[in-house]
Formats: C-alpha cells, sequence, structure tokens
C-alpha cells in the first residue's frame, strides 16, 4: 500500500492518531501536511519526523472556518496539489448530561467536529474531482455508532460526521473520489491521559476505572493502539482501497455492534 507521489493533510496531526497516520503515510512515500495549533510543537514535530521537504506543518485552529479553508489552501501551494484528506482534529470537550448542557458546549463540538470537517472537506473536493482521485478520511468514533451517558454533544457529533461520510461518497464515487470515516474505540493516547481524568470524574469513576470500563466493552478486553488506526488510515489512502466507499469502519475492538 504506496503511497509515493500523494499529497496528504491531517489537521491534529501532531499527536495521538493524528501523528500516528502522519507517519504511516510518510513511510508509504507520500508527502504530508499537518495542521494544529501550537506552532513551536509542530516545528518540533517535523523535525522528529526527519522527513525532509515531503513534511510541513500549517499552524492553525480546527474551530475557525478562515484556519480550515487556509491550511487546504496552503497545502496545495507546499506541495502542488492534495490527494488525501484526514478530517483528524476532534474532540468531546467538557462533558455534561444533556439537562445541563449549554448552548455554548453544544455549539464548541459541534464546529470541533463537525463544521470542521465540513468546511475542510468542501474546500479539497473541487481539486480532487478535477483530477478525478482523491480521498477523504474523517476519524469518527465508537461514539458515532452508540452513546454513553454524559457525551450527547459528542455522540451527536459523531453520528453526524458519519451521515456527512455516507452522503459525500455517494455524490462524488463516480467520479474517482471515496469518503470514509474510522471509527476507533479507546485508544489511550497522551491526550486521552490528559484530559481522561475529567472525563472519568463526569462519569463518576476513576480514570483507571473508566479505562478498565472501555477495555471490557470491546470484544479483546483491552484499548486499541494508534498503529492500528493508522493502518486502516492507509489502507483508505492507498489504491488498494479504492472499492470502499460511504463506510464508517469500527477499529474498536469489537465494541459497537454494527
Amino acid at each position: 500500500m504506496r503511497l509515493d507521489g500523494r499529497v496528504a493533510a491531517v489537521t491534529g496531526g501532531t499527536a495521538g492518531i493524528g501523528l500516528g497516520i502522519a507517519r504511516a503515510y510518510l513511510d508509504a512515500g507520500a508527502k504530508v501536511a499537518l495542521m494544529a495549533r501550537n506552532a513551536e510543537k509542530g516545528a518540533q514535530i517535523v523535525a522528529d519526523l526527519d522527513a525532509g521537504d515531503r513534511c510541513v506543518f500549517l499552524a492553525g485552529d480546527v474551530m475557525q472556518q478562515a484556519d480550515v479553508e487556509g491550511f487546504v489552501d496552503r497545502t496545495i501551494e507546499a506541495f502542488g496539489q492534495l490527494d488525501i484528506l484526514v478530517n483528524n482534529a476532534g474532540g468531546a470537550g467538557d462533558l455534561q448530561p444533556l439537562a445541563q448542557l449549554s448552548d455554548e458546549t453544544f455549539d464548541e463540538t459541534m464546529k470541533w467536529n463537525v463544521y470542521s470537517t465540513f468546511w475542510a472537506t468542501r474546500r479539497a473536493l473541487p481539486g480532487m474531482l478535477e483530477r478525478e482521485w482523491g480521498r477523504i478520511i474523517n476519524v469518527s468514533s465508537t461514539e458515532g455508532k452508540v452513546g454513553k451517558p454524559v457525551f450527547t454533544a459528542y455522540s451527536t457529533a459523531k453520528h453526524a460526521i458519519n451521515g456527512m461520510t455516507k452522503a459525500v461518497a455517494q455524490e462524488v464515487g463516480a467520479q474517482g473520489v471515496t469518503v470514509n470515516a474510522i471509527c476507533p474505540g479507546l485508544v489511550v493516547t497522551d491526550i486521552v491521559k490528559a484530559n481522561g481524568p475529567a472525563t472519568a470524574e463526569a462519569m463518576g469513576m476513576t480514570f483507571d476505572e473508566m479505562i478498565t470500563l472501555f477495555s471490557q466493552e470491546s470484544a479483546l478486553k483491552r484499548p486499541n493502539t494508534v498503529a492500528e488506526v493508522a493502518a486502516m488510515a492507509l489502507l483508505l489512502a492507498s489504491d488498494e482501497g479504492g472499492g470502499i466507499t460511504g463506510a464508517a469502519l469500527s477499529v474498536d475492538g469489537g465494541t459497537a455492534p454494527y
């Protein structure tokens, strides 16, 4: 599954799943643009990846439309085209039961997850359609297939991303562009370790209890790994994955029922 000659753009690309996908794409021969908010960290990540002129970092906030659209434009300026868009950035934000959920938190969750995916996809598609080849890969979640208490806003957002994925796939499939979502289960990234205690508290348990609960919900009885999610992203980006579109593919150890 080689990506030689392809150009990929990955939002949230300096940590966790996004960074894992970027590494997999670089190893497969692609050129990769990364976007995240922290410019200093982004520069360090590019240096650590040691991919020469095949990797660039472009600072931006996915909750800002101009930043998202600018990321697509600047990727094309840097590399001449954009073949693979990975809408990875997103998150749960403040977790509250619906009765206590504020408009501000709900709106923020939609911007972080749904609007960022919408803005980037809309900007990237014209060039892909013109060249009759493209890959849109949306990093969703098991929460896009099931629901948990206090995850209402996040689950709503990820269900919306899965719906967008299926609809857009039908629009552009005959023109050489595939659109898929990856639905990871629990992956214990640095971000999960940092934010997990607050999430666990909102669920009425400790962090370790939350990790155990989520692990036991899966058939594998363990968290998934970044490498396992990145392997799916590599397949979907490749020529070999060209027959897959409109799918919300679970990489969750058998957690989701479908």
